[in-house]
């Protein structure tokens, strides 16, 4: 008998590229990199289950705007939509200027 590790349970992480956020934000892609890197960019992947499985959904926020895009768990995308998020650059400003 030989003692078996369990597989990883962990995700792959998840690659998109910088120029479909660039896209959606009106910025170049540098300045993605670097809003990222600062915490300015947001994000959030969801893995599918069920009838969803194979699929993920990623949202990134900047500012009071979102991009959410669908892709397959091989990276393909699939769908993107942009849309607002109204007040929540504000409420980011208020969060960053507590003491």
């Amino acid at each position: 008998m030989t003692d078996k590790k369990p597989e990883s349970e962990e995700p792959a992480p998840v690659e998109v590229d910088a120029t479909i956020i660039a896209d959606a934000f009106s910025l170049d892609a540098a300045t993605v990199q670097n809003l990222m890197r600062a915490g300015e960019i947001t994000s959030l992947c969801e893995r599918g289950e069920g009838e969803d499985a194979g699929r993920m959904r990623v949202t990134f926020w900047y500012g009071d705007r979102a991009l959410r895009l669908i892709m397959t768990d091989a990276g393909a995308l699939l769908s993107q939509t942009r849309f607002p998020v109204p007040g929540r650059s504000k409420a980011k400003q208020a969060t960053a200027t507590r003491p």
